[in-house]
């Protein structure tokens, strides 16, 4: 399969979200989107000895340090982002440094957030290893950690330098998990896109069974959609507010159950 590619164009910016199988090994790529000679390999307990190994040979000759969460959106706090800041002290990180994030939405946006806070904002990349931070978590710049008062309080705009999507890695992912993230995907065909929302009818079966082929269009439309919406408004002052469509019932389930009894897409759905 090959690999496809598309940019988030942000005024003068932008930055490239690469969708395919075998991603993960574009070593090329992924040294390219590092600009500095420090690395910080966000990851958790899960994603770590299933992809860790694979990044980390694309950083080879750099000064890198691989820091290992626990699985979880309760772990999407301000605890955590201590944790990140604490290893990028220990690597001796320094404005050019570089995070690299590597998991699901919960890694994505974590990383994210204490990227922008580190000596008022470092270079991350986003590496999404679940279908719901493909198509929409890792997109878009919005980063933020979770409070006991509501999901997503304290955060920033803070655009990664790349996004690599490598669509082989949803084959590890647990059916409950990748079922869940097909909210996100029907939420751009509801919101944005009647003709997509009957191809996803059409193919609903291959999609349920991971073939390859239509999953990887089901990310690439996604993705297109968001960063078009994005490009347009980057901060959420208009159009952008669209994308959350059923989110507040949906975040508001979320915290009630502690971000235990359902996971994010599923309260979407609900939402």
């Amino acid at each position: 399969m090959s690999v496809r590619s598309l940019q988030v164009v942000l005024g003068d910016r932008s930055y490239p979200i690469h969708i395919g199988a075998g991603v993960l090994d574009d070593h090329t790529g992924i040294r390219a989107a590092v600009g500095g000679r420090q690395v910080l390999l966000v990851t958790n307990r899960t994603v770590a000895p299933l992809y860790a190994a694979r990044v980390e040979a694309a950083l080879s000759g750099l000064r890198t340090h691989t820091l290992v969460l626990e699985d979880g959106e309760q772990y999407k706090s301000v605890d955590s982002a201590q944790r990140v800041w604490q290893a990028l002290a220990e690597l001796g990180a320094q404005r050019n440094a570089c995070l690299i994030a590597l998991g699901g939405g919960v890694i994505g946006d974590l990383g994210g957030f204490a990227a922008a806070c580190w000596m008022r904002g470092i270079d991350f990349v986003q590496v999404p290893t679940t279908l719901l931070a493909m198509v929409d978590s890792a997109v878009g710049g919005k980063t933020a950690v979770n409070l006991a008062h509501g999901k997503n309080l304290v955060g920033a705009f803070w655009q990664p330098r790349a996004v690599f999507a490598d669509t082989d890695t949803l084959s590890t992912l647990p059916d409950r998990q990748y079922r869940s993230g097909f909210a996100e995907v029907v939420k751009y065909a509801a919101i944005i896109d009647p003709e997509f929302f009957s191809w996803l009818e059409l193919h609903a079966h291959a999609l349920l069974g991971r073939d390859r082929t239509a999953v990887a269009e089901a990310v690439y439309r996604s993705c297109a959609h968001k960063a078009a919406i994005v490009a347009r408004d980057e901060r959420e002052s208009g159009e952008r507010a669209l994308l959350n469509f059923g989110h507040t019932y949906g975040h508001a389930l979320e915290t009630i159950g502690a971000y235990r009894t359902h996971l994010h897409g599923e309260a979407i759905a609900i939402g």
